[in-house]
C-alpha cells in the first residue's frame, strides 16, 4: 500500500508533491520519490527512510518545475533502498506505482532478453521499460501505458510522466485507488484524498480498467479500450484529519474494513489453483528432516501462532510448540537442527522476538519470519521471510495485521504439506478454494457492524467481560479479550470453553457479559453446553456463531453471525465481529482508540 501524487498546473509542483506525500505517508515510509519536468527533461530526487529525508534531499539539491509525480512506498518486491525508491526513470518515461504485478520475473526474462538492463529490484521497473518501448514506436504515452498495463498481471494504480510529453501526466487503476483533483488551471492525481485538499476539493475517483490525461485545464477519462468516460466531479467536505483516516473516525476502524483487501494482497500471485499448492518464491529452508515446529511470537501475533499449531499439526502432521517470545528466551529450549522456528511479528523489531529467533539460530535450527515489514530487523535475521500485505498498520491495536498473519499461517502450512505429501492435489486445491472465498466473506462479517454497535451499547458500562472458545477459536477468545482491553480499559479475560468449570465459572453473574465463540465445527454441541451453563447462571450472554445457526437464540441474549468457512479459516472470520465489539464499545467510553494508553505499536524494549 503506496502513496502516489502527481501536479500539474502553475504552482511550484515540488512543494505541492511534497505536501502531498506528508499526507499520504501513514500509505507507506520505506522510502519516498519524486520526478519533476524541467525544460523537457525529467529530474529525480529519491531517498530512503521516512519523507523527511526526501525533503532534506531536495534541499540540498533544489530544482523547481510546474509537472511531476511523487511516490511514498511501502515495499513488496525489492529492499527498500534508493535503486528500488519509485519513481523508476527509463527513456525519458517516469512511472510511480501501487500494487502488485504478479507476473514480473516472466516479463523481466523476456525484456532481459531483448536488452532491457534493470536498475531496481522491483516489479514497478517493468512498467517503465514497457511504456518505453511503446513511446519509442511513436505511442502516446496514454497509448504506451494502455499497451503495457494490458501485458501485466495483478494490480495497480499507475502515474507516468514523458519527456515526449511534457505537458501531461497519465494514469490507470486495477485494484488500487486513483483520484484525479480538479482546480483552477490545476490537475492532481492521488491515492487518496489527503493528498489533494490544499489544492482543490473537487474529486474524481477512478475506477477498475479506467485511464486517466491529466492536464492544467483538467482531465479526460477512458476506459482501457479507449472508450470515454464522463463523471463529474464530487466536492469533498472532510476535514484533512478525517480525510487521511478515508472518512473513518479512527485509523483502527478503517483498518478493520481494509482487511479483506489485506488478505487478498497477501495471498495473490502464491496460489496455483490446478496444481493445489502455493509458489513460494527462492524458500530453501529444508523440510525433510524437520521433526519438530515452534511457533514464537508476542501479544496478538501469538494468538496467531496459537492458531497455526492446530493449523500445522493437521496439515503438516509435525509436533508444534507455541512460545511467548519473552518466556522462550529465558528458558532452555530443547532446540537443534531437526528443529524450525517460526517467529510472528508485525514490525519485525519486537525485541522479545528477535532475541529468540537468535537464541535458535545459535543452536542450529532453521528459521522462518512471518512480517509485515520489508527490511525489518526479523526478515534480515532469519532464513527466509513470508511478508504480508497488510500495508501500515497506524492503530496501535493490531487487526489487519492479524488475520493476514493467519493467512501466511494457513498458506505455510498448506506449502509444507504438499512438499512432504501430507497434502493431495485435491485436498490442497480445496483448501486454495476456500482460501480464495474468504475476502468476500469477510466483506459480509464486516455488514454486522449495525448490530454489533447496539450491542455495545448494552454491555459499555460493565467492567468485566470473559471469552470463551474451543480449538482454533480459543485462540480468538484471547485475541477477542485482549482488543477490549487495549482500547477500552475494560478487564477481560478469555478461556478455553472447557476449563469453564474448573474455576472462571465462579465469575458468572448478571453483571459480566459471556462472549461465547461457537461456529458450527466439532466442538460446537460443547459449546452449546457451555451456553446453557452460563444462562443458567444468569449471565449476559453475547454468542458468535455461523450464520445458518438456529439454536442459539433461545439460549443468547444477543447474537452476531458470520458466514461459514473452513475449519482453518474461521478464525479469521470471527475476530472481525470481535475487533468491532471492541471497537464500539471504547467509542462509547471516549478512549485514545488509536494510542492506547501505556501502549506502543512496536516493542523494542523488554
Amino acid at each position: 500500500m503506496c502513496g502516489i501524487v502527481g501536479y500539474i498546473g502553475e504552482r511550484d509542483a515540488v512543494g505541492v508533491l511534497l505536501d502531498g506525500l506528508r499526507k499520504l505517508e501513514y500509505r507507506g515510509y520505506d522510502s519516498s520519490g519524486i520526478a519533476i519536468l524541467i525544460d523537457g527533461a525529467v529530474e529525480l530526487r529519491r531517498s530512503v527512510g521516512k519523507l523527511a529525508r526526501l525533503a532534506a534531499e531536495v534541499q540540498r539539491h533544489p530544482l523547481s518545475g510546474r509537472i511531476g509525480i511523487g511516490h511514498t512506498r511501502w515495499a513488496t518486491h525489492g529492499r527498500p533502498t534508493e535503486e528500488n525508491a519509485h519513481p523508476h526513470l527509463e527513456g525519458g518515461v517516469a512511472v510511480v506505482h501501487n500494487g502488485i504485478i504478479e507476473n514480473y520475473l516472466a516479463l523481466k526474462e523476456e525484456l532481459m532478453r531483448e536488452g532491457a538492463r534493470f536498475k531496481s529490484e522491483t516489479d514497478t521497473e517493468i512498467l517503465s521499460h514497457l511504456i518505453c518501448a511503446e513511446t519509442k514506436k511513436g505511442a502516446s504515452l496514454e497509448d504506451a501505458l494502455r499497451e503495457a498495463v494490458k501485458r501485466v498481471k495483478g494490480t495497480y494504480a499507475i502515474a507516468a510522466v514523458s519527456e515526449r510529453e511534457p505537458g501531461k501526466i497519465v494514469g490507470a487503476r486495477m485494484e488500487c485507488p486513483l483520484i484525479v483533483g480538479i482546480g483552477n488551471g490545476e490537475t492532481m492525481l492521488s491515492s487518496d484524498i489527503p493528498a489533494i485538499l490544499d489544492v482543490t476539493r473537487r474529486a474524481i475517483f477512478l475506477h477498475d480498467g479506467e485511464l486517466v490525461i491529466i492536464t492544467r485545464d483538467g482531465a479526460v477519462i477512458e476506459t482501457l479500450d479507449g472508450e470515454p468516460v464522463n463523471r463529474e466531479p464530487v466536492v469533498i467536505d472532510w476535514s484533512p484529519i478525517m480525510a487521511e483516516k478515508g472518512g473513518f473516525r479512527h485509523f483502527m476502524r478503517k483498518e478493520i474494513s481494509e482487511q479483506p483487501r489485506a488478505i487478498t494482497d497477501t495471498f495473490r500471485g502464491l496460489l496455483l489453483e490446478e496444481a493445489g499448492d502455493v509458489f513460494l518464491d527462492r524458500f530453501d529452508v529444508p523440510l525433510i528432516d524437520i521433526e519438530r515446529v515452534y511457533l514464537t511470537a508476542c501479544g496478538t501475533s501469538w494468538h496467531a501462532a496459537l492458531v497455526g499449531k492446530y493449523i500445522f499439526e493437521e496439515l503438516f502432521r509435525i509436533p508444534t510448540e507455541v512460545d511467548l517470545a519473552s518466556e522462550f528466551r529465558y528458558r532452555n529450549p530443547l532446540i537443534d537442527k531437526k528443529c524450525l522456528v517460526i517467529a510472528i511479528s508485525q514490525s519485525g523489531e519486537t525485541a522479545d522476538t528477535l532475541a529468540a529467533v537468535r537464541e535458535v539460530k545459535r543452536r542450529g535450527a532453521s528459521t522462518i519470519a512471518i512480517c509485515n515489514v520489508m527490511e525489518s530487523s526479523l526478515t534480515r535475521e532469519a532464513d527466509w521471510s513470508f511478508m504480508t500485505h497488510a500495508g501500515p498498520e497506524i492503530g496501535v491495536a493490531s487487526t489487519k495485521a492479524f488475520t493476514t498473519q493467519l493467512v501466511a499461517l494457513y498458506l505455510l502450512a498448506l506449502y509444507f504439506g504438499r512438499r512432504t505429501n501430507k497434502i493431495t492435489q485435491e485436498a490442497g486445491a480445496a483448501l486454495i478454494q476456500e482460501l480464495i472465498r474468504l475476502p468476500k466473506k469477510m466483506d459480509k462479517a464486516l455488514e454486522e457492524e449495525g448490530r454489533i454497535e447496539q450491542i455495545a451499547r448494552k454491555h459499555f458500562h460493565c467492567r468485566d467481560f470473559i471469552y470463551l472458545g474451543r480449538g482454533l477459536n480459543y485462540p480468538i477468545a484471547l485475541e477477542g479479550a485482549l482488543k477490549l482491553k487495549e482500547i477500552s480499559y475494560i478487564h477481560a479475560e478469555g478461556y478455553a470453553a472447557g476449563e469453564m468449570k474448573h474455576g472462571p465459572i465462579a465469575l458468572i453473574d448478571e453483571e459480566v457479559p459471556v462472549v461465547a465463540i461457537a461456529p458450527q465445527d466439532l466442538s460446537y454441541p460443547k459449546m452449546l453446553g457451555n451456553m446453557e451453563e452460563i444462562k443458567a447462571r444468569g449471565g449476559r450472554l453475547i454468542a458468535v456463531v455461523s450464520e445458518s445457526d438456529t439454536n442459539v437464540a433461545g439460549r443468547a441474549g444477543d447474537v452476531i453471525r458470520v458466514p461459514e468457512a473452513s475449519v482453518y479459516l474461521t478464525p479469521a472470520l470471527m475476530a472481525v465481529p470481535l475487533q468491532l465489539l471492541a471497537y464500539h464499545i471504547a467509542v462509547l467510553k471516549g478512549t485514545d482508540i488509536d494510542q492506547p494508553r501505556n501502549l506502543a505499536k512496536s516493542v523494542t524494549v523488554e
